[in-house]
């Protein structure tokens, strides 16, 4: 079996889900991951599937575009390398962000996350709040490597969180909530 990431973005609305993944089926494909949303009235989602040894990148993308055009989705289609494809990275912590919104806080936080080898498993952020004063959230679900101290990171964190005008909170992600 051959792996594939499929990613589909565009306007919402009900059947892209199934437009998308008919001819997959068809073609004989299994979806292993998929992740999907909606912001702020676009759809898109990601999935890694697995495909048949004969079956190409160029036949799956052609095949799922016959099938969404009408839709107006931006499909992409690519190859994924044989030892890239392997279990899901378990997250170990939950960080939340929230502050009054301006740019950079994403890019603030997850450069000092990428600089002490802490991975992101998961990102959702969201305005929310009244329109006249949005508050910005962030939430995450990190995988912090088992020889970085967690309260060193929550630390650091919370040094950050002050020039960026945010509130942060790390903490430990429970095996239930997943």
């Amino acid at each position: 079996m051959r792996h594939f990431a499929l990613t589909a973005i565009g306007e919402d609305r009900p059947g892209i889900v199934s437009a998308v993944t008919e001819p997959l089926a068809t073609l004989g494909c299994n979806l292993e991951d998929s992740s999907s949303s909606i912001l702020r009235g676009h759809f898109a989602v990601m999935l890694i599937l697995s495909a048949p040894d004969e079956t190409s990148e160029s036949a799956i993308a052609d095949e799922v575009r016959r099938h969404t055009d009408p839709l107006g989705l931006v499909v992409t289609v690519r190859p994924l390398r044989a030892g890239a494809v392997t279990g899901n990275i378990g997250a170990s912590h939950v960080l939340s962000v929230y502050g009054a919104d301006r740019p950079g806080i994403v890019h603030g936080v997850t450069k000092l996350l990428a600089e002490r080898g802490v991975n992101i498993t998961e990102l959702n952020t969201r305005l929310v709040g009244r329109a006249e004063k949005p508050i910005y959230a962030m939430l995450m679900e990190v995988a912090v490597p088992p020889d970085l101290s967690a309260e060193g990171l929550e630390q650091d964190l919370k040094d950050l969180a002050q020039g960026l005008a945010v509130d942060v909170a790390l903490r430990p992600l429970e095996a239930d909530t997943l």
